[in-house]
C-alpha cells in the first residue's frame, strides 16, 4: 500500500501496525515519529480484514405482514438498512435477526433477508424474505420492475403540469463521487413516474405521487432536482435554499407509502400500505395552515 493509501486511515490503526512492523521505510522498519523526505518509499502490509457478522439487536419494529416466507415493516426514517462502515450495528438487519431468528445466508452474510433498499432518511415500506426461494422469488420482481412502489414526496417548486415523466440515465456525478447525477456518461436507464397531489402556493411546496419504474441509487431524489423539484430537507440534492426552508425536517422529505408484490411462494398478491409518518404529516398541517409555524 502506498502513502496514499495510509491518509485515510485512522492514525491508532497506522500507529499499530508500525508496532507490528507492518510498516516500512525505505525497505526498513519504521517508528511513528521518524520523518520521512522527498523520494522515500513507504510501504505497507496490512493484515486483511475479516467481516464482521451482524448480530441480533433487540430494535422495535413496526411489521405490516408477515408470514413464514417475508415479512414487510414500516422503516422509520434514520435506521439504516444493512451494515455498512460507520453503521456497524443499530440497522434493520439487526433488528431482523433479532425479530426472525435465523436468517444466515439469505441474500448474504452481511444483508441477510435485505431483496432491496431505502435510504437512511427514507421511511416507508420494506420487504425482507427469510429464506433463499424467497428472497430469489422477491429479487426477480424487482429486476423485472414488477413491483408495486408509490412514494410520497414534497418538493420545493410549483411544476406546471399535473403529472410528468422523467426518463433520464443516473450514474456516478462526474465530480463528487458520493453523488449520483443525470449528468454522468456512464448513467444507468433510470424512470419515474410523478403526480401532484396537493399544491401549497404560498410556501412554494408540491405535494407529489411518486412511482419509480426503475430502481437506481437515489432514483427519486435525482430524478426530482433534476427537473428544478428538490426535495424539502434533502441535505445532499436540495441545495441551500431547500436545506433552508426544510420545514424542521432533518432529512428528505420521502415516504415509501406503498409496496406490492407478488407473494414468492403462494403466487397470491401482496400490497402494504404505511401512512405519513409524524414529521411529515407536520408538514403538511404546517403548510395547510392547521398547525402554527
Amino acid at each position: 500500500m502506498a502513502l496514499a493509501g495510509l491518509a485515510g486511515r485512522p492514525r491508532s490503526q497506522v500507529r499499530r501496525w508500525l508496532e507490528d512492523k507492518r510498516v516500512c521505510l525505505n525497505g526498513a522498519p519504521c517508528r511513528a515519529s521518524q520523518r520521512v523526505a522527498l523520494g522515500d518509499v513507504i510501504e505497507a502490509d496490512p493484515p486483511p480484514v475479516a467481516a464482521a457478522e451482524p448480530v441480533a439487536e433487540a430494535i422495535p419494529l413496526t411489521v405490516l405482514y408477515e408470514d413464514a416466507d417475508v415479512i414487510v415493516i414500516d422503516k422509520p426514517a434514520g435506521l439504516v438498512v444493512h451494515p455498512a462502515p460507520g453503521h456497524p450495528r443499530g440497522t434493520l438487519v439487526n433488528a431482523l435477526l433479532h425479530h426472525c431468528g435465523d436468517l444466515a445466508g439469505v441474500g448474504g452474510v452481511l444483508r441477510p433477508g435485505i431483496v432491496h433498499r431505502l435510504d437512511r432518511g427514507t421511511s416507508g415500506v420494506l420487504v425482507a424474505a427469510k429464506h433463499d426461494a424467497a428472497h430469489a422469488g422477491l429479487a426477480a420482481q424487482f429486476h423485472d420492475h414488477t413491483i408495486e412502489r408509490v412514494y410520497e414526496a414534497f418538493v420545493r417548486g410549483l411544476p406546471r403540469a399535473e403529472s410528468g415523466e422523467i426518463d433520464a440515465p443516473i450514474g456516478r456525478h462526474p465530480r463528487d463521487r458520493k453523488r449520483m447525477s443525470v449528468a454522468t456518461r456512464a448513467g444507468r436507464e433510470a424512470r419515474t413516474r410523478w403526480q401532484v397531489r396537493e399544491r401549497f402556493a404560498a410556501g412554494r411546496v408540491t405535494h407529489l405521487e411518486v412511482r419509480p419504474e426503475t430502481g437506481r441509487t437515489h432514483q427519486i431524489r435525482v430524478h426530482l432536482a433534476s427537473r428544478g423539484l428538490p426535495l424539502v430537507g434533502d441535505p445532499v440534492y436540495g441545495g441551500g435554499a431547500a436545506r433552508k426552508a426544510s420545514f424542521g425536517l432533518e432529512r428528505p422529505a420521502l415516504h415509501a407509502a406503498v409496496l406490492g408484490f407478488t407473494h414468492p411462494t403462494t403466487g397470491r398478491p401482496v400490497r402494504c400500505e404505511a401512512p405519513l409518518p409524524d414529521d411529515l404529516e407536520a408538514v403538511r398541517q404546517r403548510l395547510q395552515g392547521r398547525s402554527p409555524a
